[in-house]
């Protein structure tokens, strides 16, 4: 705050030095610049004053008497001799006056802005100090609390990015495995240039069995880049807009190459009728269709295509059922033994969704809950052709706080919810029997989600969304493991 002060004090003098010099500059200008003290007439020479100038004819002469007879200031002013020279270089003068009097009144009125305005700042500035003072008295204050708070977020953050260290170091040695496919690549190659040159055959055993050794690794290793841990979902993609609230779509992984068919199914219960439309484009663009009606009603929304037949929970029941379409006849039952149903252990949203089944790149998997789990989820990996559990794996989720799940590369995704603001946040991964929390966001489109599954040929979530047929498109993160290679 001292230099707008500084700024006061320098108007403050300078007012000062220019008051000083009018009073010594501006008798000088009119011809008042001689004085001197003469006796007066009536013999008081202390009350008389006579102010002489130097050129009687070209000043003003001014006599003055103390008093008159009636005790009253007598001034007697005498006027100089009025020439045209001297009554022009006069008015010069005081026209130059004037001017410098107004160019000073000028530089005096902008001074007293600047110095309003740096008043105004200097007690804005106050208080923005008053006002920081204050905050910094709290952060001191709070400084132990806020410390504390900073530790537990960076420890939080610390465990978080722990379990990506490993991941890290398998990721370098990925990396240094794909530059020595690289390497061995451009090793064949030059060995096949010089081979050709050469027209030599006394190599060629030796180069075909290099050839081929790294076909195999080549293609175990894009066998492995097909899996991959979830790492992020894109925006909904709108498909169609058709049906009820809750309903199926989806496509066969194991179709051919070419067949596109998209299987469609409404409702969640007290229907058995599918559709088969002949291309993803003709679902979008038109309402052709083939139906075909199943033997029993479906329960739920976790039905699936797999390789030419539909799985699908039984009514009111825990039967699982393989229809083969081509036949139009059931190829297999089972019963999934102490699997809840009828809304026993349904998703958050209910509607019959005790038993949802599953594919991913391992094969068919059925998720569902039991008693002897208290209400858990149970994931039990199902022979395609028998419908028999080869496996299963007890989880401490419960499965009426899940919105949805899905498979990808035997991990178990489950949503937080199937309406509003959704996201993936809890994985069991099957190869490890182990599970962990995370946070992938869903954009829950059309604000209610009664059907989520993954197509591996597809590497896409199908989606119904409130009527809303709809696609996402995932991301995962590739580890190979040069020691299975």
């Amino acid at each position: 705050m001292s230099v707008p002060l500084l700024k006061i004090g320098v108007v403050l003098s300078t007012m000062a030095m220019i008051t000083n010099w009018m009073s010594q500059t501006l008798p000088s200008l009119v011809g008042l610049n001689t004085t001197k003290l003469t006796a007066a007439q009536g013999g008081y020479p202390d009350r008389s004053i006579g102010v002489l100038p130097a050129n009687p004819e070209e000043s003003w002469q001014v006599y003055s008497s103390a008093q008159d007879s009636e005790g009253r200031c007598v001034c007697t002013v005498v006027a100089p001799q009025q020439t045209m020279c001297s009554r022009d270089a006069r008015t010069k003068q005081l026209r130059q006056l004037l001017e410098k009097v107004q160019n000073m009144t000028q530089s005096i009125q902008v001074l007293d802005q600047r110095t309003q305005r740096d008043l105004q700042y200097v007690v804005k500035m106050e208080d923005q100090l008053r006002g920081l003072e204050t905050k910094f008295k709290q952060v001191e204050e709070n400084h132990k609390q806020n410390i504390a708070k900073q530790y537990k977020a960076i420890k939080a953050k610390m465990a978080e990015l722990r379990p990506l260290i490993p991941v890290l170091e398998e990721y370098k040695a990925d990396a240094r495995l794909v530059q020595q496919f690289k390497e061995e690549v451009q090793n064949l190659t030059s060995s096949l240039s010089l081979l050709q040159q050469e027209m030599g055959a006394y190599d060629y055993d030796d180069l075909h069995s290099r050839v081929v050794n790294l076909e195999e690794r080549l293609r175990a290793c894009m066998q492995k880049l097909a899996c991959g841990k979830l790492t992020g979902i894109s925006d909904a993609i709108t498909i169609k807009t058709s049906g009820s609230r809750f309903g199926s779509w989806m496509t066969d992984p194991l179709a051919p190459e070419g067949d596109t068919r998209v299987w469609y199914m409404d409702g969640y219960h007290n229907n058995r009728f599918v559709r088969e439309y002949k291309s993803m484009a003709d679902f979008m663009a038109s309402d052709n269709f083939t139906s075909h009606r199943l033997p029993h009603p479906w329960s739920g929304t976790g039905q699936v295509v797999y390789n030419g037949s539909i799985y699908f929970n039984k009514f009111q029941s825990n039967m699982i059922i393989k229809f083969d379409f081509k036949t139009s006849t059931i190829s297999k039952s089972q019963r999934l033994d102490n699997a809840g149903y009828s809304n026993t252990y349904h998703y958050a949203w209910g509607g019959h969704s005790d038993i949802d089944l599953m594919v991913d790149e391992s094969g068919l998997w059925a998720v569902y809950a039991t008693n002897q789990n208290a209400g858990n989820i149970v994931i039990s990996k199902l022979h395609p052709m028998t419908l028999l559990i080869l496996q299963s794996w007890t989880t401490n989720h419960p499965r009426r706080s899940a919105g949805e799940s899905f498979m990808i590369c035997g991990t178990l995704y489950v949503t937080n919810g199937y309406s509003g603001g959704t996201k993936v946040y809890y994985a069991y991964q099957t190869n490890s029997s182990t599970y962990e929390y995370i946070d992938i966001v869903l954009q829950n489109k059309y604000s209610h989600i009664s059907m989520l599954d993954y197509n591996p040929r597809d590497r896409a979530l199908y989606a119904w969304n409130n009527g809303h047929q709809v696609l996402y498109n995932v991301t995962l993160f590739h580890v190979i493991r040069s020691e299975q290679l």
